[in-house]
């Protein structure tokens, strides 16, 4: 038997939205929506207008579909009729409910499975998203993305899902006729203003020259309004460079055989002029407390900016 009822349910409205539109292609063609689908905001809608919608026999189309989005309320209060409904669908008819949550407890979660089925949406974890780029870079764009090219890609974008999506849109644009999105066309399309205004504030830091790094860091957050979610990325790119650059450099390796190994372009100069001036416990330093702002950051106990002011003052005062 056909699903008749279908619930989505995820707090991430836009992977939501992307689960219903994969739902809602695979149910109806483009050249049918016109007279197959009524879509609608729950808050916009009563429960009597759904229903009729529903049981309103389908023209040029086999099924009549109806999205209701945001349905979370819009259920608390019309369980009754909707319990009604789930008991006897409209055999025509495809209800589809997205939801914030879906309590599987109540008697309409105990209804479902018999003429319908739950979606529940969640973004990746942390470990599980580099992976589900490289998934995305070949399914929508047949190109190629290694592990740690997508894992630069998220340090310099933050770990939102869509966000990530429309990065590779762009790179896959960028690209053109090559198979394989590098990490050089990641540094150079998405993060070489984002990594030279992390380097200036690092460079200050480093001079001990506390007001002008705050002063390029705030730069940071009033040019671009996603530092708050790519900031400790493209700080973290810098600093473990350097960290790993500091290693080859006290080991005797050549400067110009330290930049092909590790990809340091740009002012390369400079960067060796820093690493001259602090330790590797220092750098090692700068790192583990970037990762404590970090955590601090992404549990919410205080804001990007506040806590990346924090953190810049206090390695520039040292």
């Amino acid at each position: 038997m056909a699903e008749l009822i279908y619930v989505i349910a995820g707090k991430d409205d836009s992977l939501v939205s992307s689960q219903c539109q994969e739902l809602l292609d695979g149910l109806l063609e483009l050249s049918q929506r016109a007279t197959g689908l009524f879509d609608a905001d729950a808050d916009s809608v009563s429960a009597s207008d759904v229903l009729d919608e529903l049981r309103t026999a389908p023209f040029l189309t086999g099924k009549r579909v109806v999205r209701i989005k945001g349905a979370d309320d819009f259920i608390s209060n019309n369980r009754s009729l909707l319990e009604k409904y789930f008991d006897n669908p409209c055999p025509t008819g495809r209800l589809i409910l997205t939801v914030k949550s879906w309590d599987s407890r109540t008697k309409l979660a105990k209804k479902l499975p018999k003429v319908g089925k739950l979606i529940t949406v969640a973004p990746p974890t942390r470990k599980e998203l580099p992976y589900r780029l490289m998934e995305y870079a070949t399914d929508a764009h047949d190109k190629k993305l290694s592990l740690s090219t997508a894992i630069l890609l998220i340090e310099l974008t933050g770990d939102e899902l869509t966000r990530l999506y429309s990065e590779i849109d762009k790179l896959a644009l960028y690209v053109g006729d090559q198979k394989i999105i590098a990490q050089r066309h990641v540094e150079s399309l998405i993060g070489h203003n984002r990594l030279f205004n992390a380097f200036a504030v690092i460079d200050a830091i480093i001079a001990g020259n506390a007001g002008v790094a705050i002063e390029r860091l705030r730069g940071m957050f009033e040019a671009d309004k996603s530092t708050e979610y790519t900031v400790v990325g493209a700080f973290a790119y810098h600093i473990r460079k350097m960290f790993n650059a500091k290693i080859l450099l006290d080991n005797g390796v050549r400067q110009d055989q330290i930049e092909n190994r590790l990809r340091i372009w740009g002012n390369t100069d400079a960067f060796f002029a820093h690493l001259q001036k602090i330790s590797l416990k220092q750098v090692g330093k700068y790192l583990q407390q970037l990762g404590e702002t970090d955590y601090e950051i992404k549990t919410g106990q205080t804001q990007a900016q506040v806590a990346m002011e924090q953190l810049v003052l206090n390695l520039a005062t040292e």
